[in-house]
């Protein structure tokens, strides 16, 4: 396993909690169920994917597990074919095809898990609106930092949640804690608009939306 990729996965499999069966949803080569079952954090893993290629790579790796009946592999899109589990993970994908597999699983009567723990590459916003809609409290969302990108990760169990837009857009333990990675993140997101701003002139190019933006992410360095 590379070393961007294992560090990526030490971080995910870090929120989740001990419990007795845990799901990667989109598991693809099945290194956080590894890591899950390795660590301790569940008794059982179930890997699903809906590209039998990938389920091949995951059913190779945990092979010794499957043999001892701690893990199994799902061919499936979503949580369509899963088990019941008690922690679901699903990371590595955008923010709205995150968002259609929950709700989709939602509406067609599956018991979604009491804890999700979910890795958006884009449009967090929309899983964090999401979640608050169908009842899930944001526990842990923040940012982290790992070969040259920046992850969002939330952590989600069952309950009511009001969010703020700050919240919404930038993540609940960004902006209350403030950890470094976020803060280096904005410092580097201002370093981009900034001078696209500047060119803009008063008007065009989105000058609104891009001052707007702006000023959004400087509270965060300013405060």
């Amino acid at each position: 396993m590379k070393d961007r990729i294992r560090e990526r996965i030490e971080e995910i499999t870090s929120v989740i909690p001990r419990c007795k069966v845990f799901a990667d949803v989109g598991c693809d080569h099945g290194y956080a169920a590894e890591k899950a079952l390795k660590s301790g954090r569940c008794e059982k893993a179930v890997v699903s994917d809906v590209s039998e290629k990938c389920l091949m790579k995951a059913r190779s790796l945990l092979s010794d597990y499957i043999a001892k009946g701690r893990a199994i592999a799902v061919l499936s899109d979503g949580f369509k074919n899963l088990p019941p589990c008690d922690v679901a993970l699903i990371a590595g994908m955008g923010g709205e095809e995150i968002a259609k597999i929950i709700s989709d699983a939602a509406k067609d009567g599956y018991v979604l898990p009491e804890t999700l723990v979910l890795q958006p590459m884009k449009n967090a916003d929309k899983v964090r609106a999401l979640l608050a809609e169908i009842g899930y409290r944001l526990e842990k969302d923040y940012l982290f930092y790992v070969g040259e990108k920046y992850y969002f990760l939330i952590k989600a169990v069952r309950g009511a949640d009001v969010l703020s837009d700050e919240e919404r857009e930038f993540g609940r333990t960004n902006v209350n804690e403030l950890p470094p990675d976020f803060i280096r993140y904005v410092k580097e997101e201002l370093s981009k608009f900034a001078p696209i701003s500047a060119q803009c002139g008063e008007t065009g190019c989105g000058r609104e939306k891009i001052d707007d933006k702006i000023k959004r992410l400087k509270k965060y360095v300013d405060s």
